[in-house]
């Protein structure tokens, strides 16, 4: 199928810790889409219109095997002001706004309300879908009532005595809002407790305490409602972290995961079922864990989830036939095709 040539600018950057890894994907995603002739624009959310000549500066395309320093993301966030959005011609003029963006006000629904306002056609899903999705708490009481497993958990503030009695070790410490493990620790015992919260807390006033569910990493993709291929993760580290994440050789993850048939379509209808529920549009990535019994556990969905050199969702979608360039199309076409209706 041709596809015409579109306007697209990519937003990227933005002032959550995850910060280099939206950039990562924004070199990926920009390279892509200039492939299939689409003519691209680049915008830092946190820094404004980025000229052609000036992108090798900002697209480095590296990711550290740790978060920016908060200090750095604080200074960055001054100067932000979303509304002035309005004002850049090459948001105006686009035909899609591909979000190259994680974390923050970039994936949470803020940014999705103002490109509302303005009328933009913007990829992912939309600003009550990605709030629900980013708040941790709100997506596993909505994954409970739709009959979706998820592991037990308690909001801070809670006691490391109840979280023994009510879940007991370990135990995963995070933020309810953040994204690509930053700020979480896995607590093996009521000693470590109040060092994981004091790290969860430096990035969210909102803290999860979840039951940690042993056994093999799984994910999923979502692509216009559909589950695109089961992959399986082992990390290097215990937990598949920010390092393993986006160190090359940190992990081991395949496409397609070596599971029983049955096990795969439960995996990919939980992961559809998870994307509905949450009212997402466009795609997604679900995560789960399987335990040596019972069935797969939901652990969150990604709304925007990283399209870098080593990420998840370009591999599902890989293995059921899409290469990178058409998984881009695909998104910006979806994008357009929701805001027309």
């Amino acid at each position: 199928m041709t596809i015409p040539r579109m306007k697209i600018t990519v937003l990227t950057g933005g002032t959550s810790s995850e910060r280099e890894v939206a950039i990562a994907s924004a070199v990926q995603v920009v390279a892509a889409l200039r492939s299939r002739r689409h003519a691209v624009s680049v915008v830092d959310t946190a820094r404004g219109f980025i000229p052609e000549a000036d992108e090798p500066k900002l697209l480095s395309g590296s990711v550290g095997s740790t978060p920016p320093p908060i200090e750095h993301l604080v200074e960055l966030e001054r100067g932000v002001l979303l509304s002035s959005l309005a004002t850049l011609p090459v948001i105006r003029d686009a035909e899609v706004v591909f979000l190259a963006l994680h974390g923050g006000r970039g994936e949470d629904g803020t940014l999705q309300a103002v490109l509302d306002v303005l009328g933009v056609p913007y990829t992912g899903s939309g600003a009550l879908g990605s709030g629900l999705a980013m708040d941790k708490d709100l997506s596993k009481r909505l994954f409970r009532a739709a009959g979706i497993p998820t592991a037990d958990w308690l909001m801070s503030p809670a006691t490391a005595k109840q979280v023994e009695t009510a879940i007991g070790w370990p135990a995963v410490v995070k933020p309810s809002r953040e994204g690509s493990t930053v700020g979480l620790t896995l607590v093996k015992s009521s000693g470590e407790y109040s060092q994981a919260i004091e790290l969860a807390a430096r990035y969210d006033s909102e803290i999860m305490i979840e039951a940690f569910v042993p056994g093999r990493e799984l994910t999923v993709g979502i692509l216009d409602g559909a589950p695109l291929a089961v992959g399986e993760i082992f990390p290097k580290h215990e937990i598949f972290d920010y390092e393993c994440k986006y160190t090359p050789g940190m992990a081991l993850e395949v496409f397609p995961a070596d599971l029983a048939p049955p096990e795969t379509a439960e995996v990919q209808r939980l992961g559809v079922l998870a994307h509905n529920v949450l009212k997402l549009g466009g795609y997604s990535r679900v995560d789960f864990r399987l335990p040596p019994a019972g069935p797969p556990i939901c652990l969150e969905v990604n709304t925007l989830p990283g399209l870098t050199g080593t990420s998840l969702l370009p591999q599902s979608a890989q293995a059921a036939g899409i290469d990178f360039a058409e998984l881009c199309e695909r998104i910006c076409l979806t994008a357009r095709i929701r805001s027309k209706v």
